[in-house]
């Protein structure tokens, strides 16, 4: 499955594909020590974690210093594909559980991406400003919108307009400045019917 990584994106570069080929083997040592994703799950990180993420890739090319906050990035997704994806664009992971923040970190170390800060602070103490919120599963999309408003910048520099991208498979609450993107129109694996991308 690791090769379908190169299929549907094929202008990495070396490093990059030495990079995504290496997280199956990192996040099967780290995930017998903490449960970073489900223990059922870890057979298909790249289907539904590392492809999953990288459905952000198929909708914008984030320009250089780009800043994206990755809210409640649990085991390193979305953040961590999008990091080794566009490795001149500035990633801050963050997470309130301190077990999975400091094995992200011991992850984004061992493989000496230097354009990712991981913190462990809950959202309400966070301070700054991002072009991008980016998340993936955690919680309804009207909270995470909801957190994210008052963390987006003003200033523009890509083709969508700053706000947040949020990975779900319910798009129950839209609101009417949000747009949503099938994934199903991106890759072909069944995993990703009734799988969307919120842009707002």
């Amino acid at each position: 499955m690791r090769n379908k990584i190169c299929h549907y994106f094929k202008e990495l570069s070396p490093l990059q594909i030495a990079l995504f080929n290496s997280l199956g083997d990192l996040y099967a040592y780290w995930n017998a020590k903490i449960n970073l994703v489900s223990r059922k799950d870890i057979d298909h990180l790249y289907l539904h974690h590392v492809l999953h993420s990288l459905a952000i890739a198929k909708v914008i090319t984030f320009c250089a210093n780009t800043r994206i906050l990755d809210f409640g990035t649990g085991g390193g997704f979305p953040g961590i594909p999008l990091a080794i994806m566009f490795p001149e664009v500035d990633f801050h992971l963050v997470d309130s559980i301190g077990k999975k923040t400091k094995v992200v970190q011991e992850i984004v170390n061992e493989m000496g991406l230097k354009n990712i800060i991981v913190s462990c602070i809950r959202g309400e103490a966070l301070r700054g400003s991002y072009d991008f919120m980016v998340g993936r599963a955690v919680t309804n999309l009207a909270q995470f919108y909801s957190w994210g408003k008052d963390k987006i910048a003003k200033e523009q520099k890509n083709s969508l307009h700053n706000g947040i991208l949020y990975l779900t498979g319910s798009t129950s609450i839209i609101l009417p400045s949000m747009h949503t993107y099938a994934l199903q129109d991106f890759f072909e694996e069944p995993f990703f019917k009734e799988k969307w991308l919120v842009h707002g």
